[in-house]
């Protein structure tokens, strides 16, 4: 049973057009909202689409992490890069972090274990949904999402990951007087070899687990991730049959799952060098290293960086085509997918003075990146 969130009043913005408002804006295929402020310091975020309806998803939560509001307070982001359709990252949305509040509050706290648990309820949620669904609409079967989640609490940062997306953190090297990049997520995509060998570890009897087409890994031909939320039809044998499409649809039925929901989870204590987290789906770094994001945060003001990060990406892609980044502006959503992906970027910066007095928050804050864009 889904439980609902709270849902505090996240109002319209201020109107001057720079989304530092409680909202945010929209510029034709861009979301953006440029600064706003969490429990431990100061955030930025922007979505822009390039799909002909939006996949990506996100959410930044910041306040109680249980449901009870006695409970730790804490800043709760979600990167959720959404694949055949929009059905599973926006059903993460809706649903991961109520999971994760109810079972901190049943546990007494926030742990790895919570975490993983919240992702697995949130996963066999949405497959009984498919169950249910799946006869009208077949397609949900073939929905599925990465799932990328950081949450800070305590002087502790959580990070969970299942899929592609990536969070770097930023940390001050004193001796050397720059800020240096530390990715803290673990990534599940078969173009990785490790992730070739998980798999064929898991699957020793089936020889194409992973086939090479085009010069691209993929797990039986279909997907580049070894790990997400929905793809039911790669979870369950009962979906993967007619009325699915047939280009879903193997050759041979199988009897355990193919893809995984599991998280790779780690968690890190803060430390006072740490400077700012980059959270961003697979779109922003096809174009972007991690050194390159973390140097273009750490040169610009707060204000708007996250739509820095964005541009930055687009301008990189429109390069590899000889273009420039003005002309591949101007094309619609749909065609776009040919020169990028959905991106989103959230960049949160850490104020280590109101982690040591975490006291001085005041209500909380929602905020579901995309807005209007989403639909």
């Amino acid at each position: 049973m889904v439980r609902s969130c709270w849902k505090p009043a996240v109002e319209g913005d201020d109107g001057d057009g720079s989304g530092s408002g409680s909202g945010g804006r929209v510029d034709g295929l861009l979301w953006y909202k440029d600064l706003g402020n969490h429990v431990y310091g100061e955030f930025s975020m922007a979505v822009i689409q390039a799909n002909t309806s939006l996949e990506d998803r996100s959410e930044f939560e910041s306040g109680p992490l249980t449901f009870n509001h006695f409970g730790p307070q804490g800043t709760f982001i979600g990167v959720y890069d959404g694949h055949g359709g929009a059905e599973a990252s926006q059903f993460v949305t809706d649903n991961l972090f109520c999971n994760l509040k109810r079972l901190a509050a049943e546990n007494q706290g926030l742990s790895e274990n919570v975490i993983k648990r919240a992702f697995s309820a949130t996963e066999e949620s949405f497959l009984s949904l498919v169950k249910k669904q799946w006869l009208s609409k077949p397609h949900i079967a073939s929905a599925g999402t990465c799932c990328l989640v950081g949450i800070i609490c305590n002087g502790m940062i959580y990070i969970a990951n299942s899929g592609d997306s990536r969070v770097v953190l930023g940390r001050l090297e004193r001796a050397r007087r720059e800020i240096s990049a530390i990715q803290l997520s673990t990534e599940h995509n078969v173009n990785l070899e490790r992730v070739r060998d998980e798999l064929r570890l898991k699957h020793p009897f089936d020889s194409e687990i992973v086939v090479l087409r085009h010069n691209v890994w993929r797990v039986k031909g279909l997907i580049q991730v070894s790990r997400s939320i929905g793809d039911a039809y790669l979870k369950k044998a009962e979906f993967n049959r007619e009325p699915l499409p047939s280009k879903f649809r193997l050759a041979e039925t199988f009897f355990k799952p193919i893809l995984s929901c599991e998280p790779s989870i780690s968690s890190h204590k803060l430390h006072p060098d740490d400077q700012f987290l980059i959270f961003a789906s697979d779109g922003l770094w096809e174009h972007l290293s991690n050194q390159e994001a973390v140097h273009i945060v750490s040169n610009n003001a707060p204000n708007g960086i996250a739509r820095r990060l964005v541009k930055a990406a687009l301008r990189e892609a429109a390069k590899k085509r000889e273009m420039r980044l003005a002309d591949l502006q101007k094309i619609e959503q749909g065609t776009r997918r040919h020169f990028h992906d959905d991106i989103t970027v959230i960049v949160v910066f850490i104020n280590h003075k109101m982690i040591d007095n975490s006291s001085l928050w005041g209500s909380p804050l929602s905020i579901k990146g995309g807005g209007s864009a989403n639909h």
